[in-house]
C-alpha cells in the first residue's frame, strides 16, 4: 500500500471529543478481556491453528510489533462521497487492526494519525451529507432484518435505501464485517477437540482487543446512530419487551413518573441476570449490560463495543455450541462409557468435558483456561444458566473449596 499522504483536505472537521470518547458500557469487558489475555501464554494468537515451528515462532515475534498504517492515498477521490467509497478508505484499517497476526492480544495493531484523523473526518462528512440529503430522499420502504439478510444470504435484496436513517448503512456493513471476521475464526478451528480452547481463548482476546479499538476509532457511529436508535427504543431492551410484566403492576391513577420507575426497576431485572447486584458500582452495571447487548437478536441496535460480540457469538460460539444431528433429524446420542448420563454432544462442550476431565493438563493450567472461556462464554452473551456455564463455574467453585 502506498505510504503517500492524501492530498484531499478534509470539508469539515468532526469535533474533537469523537477521536476520544468510548462506549461506557465497554469498559468492564475491555478490563476482563485484557486481563484474561495477558494470561494467556500457551496458545497462538492468530486465527490460524497454533504452531509450535521455528518459522513460525520467528514470525510471530516479528508481527508483535507491527508499524502504524499509514494513510493511504486517494488522490482527488472522496472518501465520503458513497458508501462504497467510505468503505473502502475504511477497510484497510479494519482488516490491520482486527484481522492482522500478532502475539500480543492485550494491544492492537495501531493505524498512523493522518489515517486516524482522516476516518473521523470521512464518517463525519458523510453522516452529515446524509443528514442533509434526508429531505429529498424518498419514504422509508420495509426492509428485511439483518437475521433475515442472514438467513437468505448475502444475494438477497438490499438491507437498506435511501429513506432509512442516515447511518443504518454503514452501521449494517460494519456488522456484516465482524460477522465474516468471526466466521474466519470458526473455519479455522482445529479438528481435534482437545486443542480448541487453547485456539479459541486467545483468538477472541485478540477479535475482543481488536472491536474496541474500532469502537474508538468510530465512536461517532455510536454518538450520531447508536445513540439516537437506542433513543427511539431500537435497542437491546425494548419498551414491548418488558410491558407485559410492566402493566400489570401499573394502577389507573399512576403518574408518568411512577410508570417510568417500574420500567426502570424491570430493566433491573434482567440486568440482574448478567451479574449486577442491586447498589453495585457503576462498572458492575456496565458489565452486565454489555452482556445483555451481545445476548440481544441481530435485529437490536446495540453500541459497537458489543457489535462484535455478538457476532462473535453467532457466528462462531453458537455453531460450537449446537449439537450435530443423526439421521431423520434425531440427534446423535453419544453413549458414556461407564454407563452414566449422555456425554455432552456439541463441539465446545466436548472440549470442555476432556479439558476438566483429562490428564494432559495440571491443575492451575485447566483452572486458568476454565476461567477464560467463561469469561468468554459471559461476554458474548451465553447465559449464566447454560448447561456449559454451569459446569465452568461449578468446576471452579470445586477448585476454590477443596
Amino acid at each position: 500500500m502506498s505510504k503517500k499522504k492524501s492530498k484531499q483536505q478534509p470539508q469539515r472537521s468532526p469535533s474533537a471529543s469523537a477521536s476520544s470518547a468510548s462506549g461506557s458500557s465497554s469498559v468492564a469487558q475491555v478490563s476482563a478481556s485484557s486481563s484474561s489475555a495477558s494470561a494467556s501464554t500457551s496458545a497462538s494468537t492468530s486465527i490460524s491453528a497454533p504452531s509450535t515451528s521455528a518459522s513460525s515462532i520467528a514470525i510471530r515475534a516479528v508481527t508483535s510489533a507491527i508499524a502504524p498504517m499509514p494513510n493511504p492515498a486517494t488522490g482527488s477521490a472522496n472518501p465520503s462521497a458513497s458508501l462504497p467509497a467510505l468503505w473502502g478508505y475504511l477497510q484497510p484499517a479494519l482488516d490491520h487492526i482486527v484481522r492482522s497476526p500478532t502475539n500480543t492480544p492485550n494491544k492492537a495493531p495501531a493505524i498512523d494519525f493522518a489515517y486516524h484523523m482522516g476516518i473521523h473526518t470521512a464518517v463525519f462528512n458523510y453522516f452529515t451529507a446524509q443528514s442533509e440529503s434526508k429531505n429529498y430522499a424518498p419514504e422509508p420502504v420495509p426492509m428485511p432484518s439483518v437475521h433475515a439478510q442472514r438467513a437468505f444470504g448475502a444475494h438477497s435484496a438490499p438491507r437498506f435505501d435511501k429513506g432509512k436513517t442516515s447511518g443504518t448503512d454503514l452501521y449494517e456493513q460494519l456488522d456484516r464485517y465482524y460477522a465474516d471476521s468471526a466466521r474466519e475464526i470458526f473455519l479455522g478451528a482445529p479438528h481435534d477437540d482437545s486443542t480448541l480452547i487453547h485456539y479459541l481463548i486467545p483468538c477472541f482476546n485478540r477479535f475482543a482487543v481488536g472491536t474496541q479499538s474500532v469502537n474508538r476509532l468510530l465512536n461517532y457511529v455510536n454518538r450520531h446512530y447508536v445513540k439516537r436508535a437506542v433513543d427511539e427504543d431500537m435497542g437491546w431492551l425494548r419498551l414491548a419487551d418488558v410491558f407485559d410484566a410492566v402493566a400489570k403492576s401499573i394502577q389507573e391513577d399512576d403518574t408518568r413518573e411512577q410508570v417510568q420507575r417500574r420500567l426502570k426497576e424491570r430493566r433491573m431485572e434482567v440486568l440482574m441476570k448478567w451479574g449486577y447486584r442491586e447498589g453495585g458500582p457503576p462498572e458492575l452495571l456496565a458489565q452486565a449490560e454489555a452482556c445483555a447487548e451481545a445476548a440481544s437478536t441481530p435485529d437490536r441496535i446495540i453500541p459497537l463495543a458489543t457489535l462484535g460480540y455478538r457476532s462473535f457469538r453467532l457466528e462462531c460460539i453458537d455453531p460450537l455450541l449446537s449439537v450435530p444431528k443423526g439421521k431423520k433429524g434425531k440427534k446423535k446420542k453419544i453413549p458414556s462409557p461407564n454407563g452414566g448420563p449422555p456425554m455432552p454432544k456439541g463441539r465446545l462442550a466436548r472440549a470442555v468435558k476432556e479439558l476438566l476431565e483429562g490428564e494432559g493438563e495440571d491443575v492451575e493450567e485447566r483452572r486458568r483456561l476454565a476461567g477464560e472461556l467463561a469469561i468468554l462464554l459471559r461476554t458474548v452473551g451465553i447465559r449464566s444458566d447454560h448447561p456449559l456455564r454451569k459446569k465452568l463455574d461449578k468446576y471452579d467453585k470445586f477448585l476454590v473449596e477443596t
